[in-house]
């Protein structure tokens, strides 16, 4: 973070620094350098925190991207969410006092330390950080139960396409571009997320770039029709899709009144 500070080797955020990557507002009542959060860095791959492990903290996403998962007894993974910048990570913990999923880094990320006695400390004095900081909880919950209903109610492509606008959501709410951006996650995750297989999140992607929803290159998505995706439903058969794919090809090289202009 830009407005970060060193001290003692480490880099620390203040309390205001911290409610605005959560995105609430700052509480008036403590001033900006009478709390400091430190801040831990992880390199992709690495494991934030297990199933199982004691919980006394929660992270703050500054930087980077994650996946948190469940491993049943086998080894399989069932990705649940992709935390990224202004995300909450370790809220599962609270209740046994245990964290309940693993969290690792999909890329190099910045997390921020919130120790939940800090926290609980801060909120029997400041009421209002502590109804904001449960907001922030709530918040996350609710995108998870979001992704349940879906699951259940749409379509293997309905399901990739709600996926690609939330992503594209969540990169403008953090000042990104929504409509060009990596996928930090495999294909394979993607499916896991969306309950889906790794064959299936390939092919739906490979059919919205041929009918030119998006463009795919390796990683890299871009968003073509945003409204298209919000409202599909299913895809129309392999058929159709060449058709319609040659005409939305031939409609973006036909000349437009400017470079009619430009080459007369």
């Amino acid at each position: 973070m830009e407005a970060g500070r060193q001290r003692q080797g480490r880099l620390w955020s203040n309390l205001k620094e911290v409610c605005d990557l959560l995105r609430i507002p700052a509480s008036v009542s403590v001033t900006s350098e009478e709390l400091l959060f430190q801040h831990v860095q992880f390199k992709t791959g690495q494991r934030v925190h297990t199933i199982g492990q004691a919980f006394d903290t929660l992270y703050i996403v500054n930087s980077g991207f994650l996946k948190t998962v469940l491993i049943d007894e086998f080894g399989n993974e069932q990705v649940l969410s992709f935390p990224m910048k202004g995300d909450m990570l370790g809220v599962d913990g609270i209740h046994t006092r245990h964290y309940a999923s693993e969290a690792v880094a999909l890329s190099d990320c910045d997390l921020i330390l919130l120790p939940f006695k800090k926290l609980t400390a801060l909120g029997r004095v400041h009421a209002e950080l502590e109804n904001m900081m449960y907001g922030v909880m709530s918040r996350e919950l609710v995108r998870e139960q979001t992704m349940i209903g879906m699951l259940g109610a749409l379509s293997a492509e309905a399901r990739v396409a709600r996926f690609l606008v939330s992503l594209a959501d969540r990169f403008a709410a953090m000042g990104y571009s929504s409509k060009l951006f990596n996928l930090r996650m495999t294909r394979h995750e993607i499916g896991s997320y969306l309950g889906l297989t790794l064959e299936t999140v390939s092919r739906t992607l490979s059919a919205f770039n041929e009918i030119g929803l998006i463009t795919v290159d390796q990683r890299t998505i871009g968003i073509k029709d945003p409204d298209a995706l919000k409202t599909l439903r299913r895809l129309p058969p392999s058929r159709s899709r060449t058709k319609q794919g040659a005409r939305q090809k031939a409609e973006l090289e036909q000349p437009g009144d400017d470079q009619v202009l430009a080459t007369a």
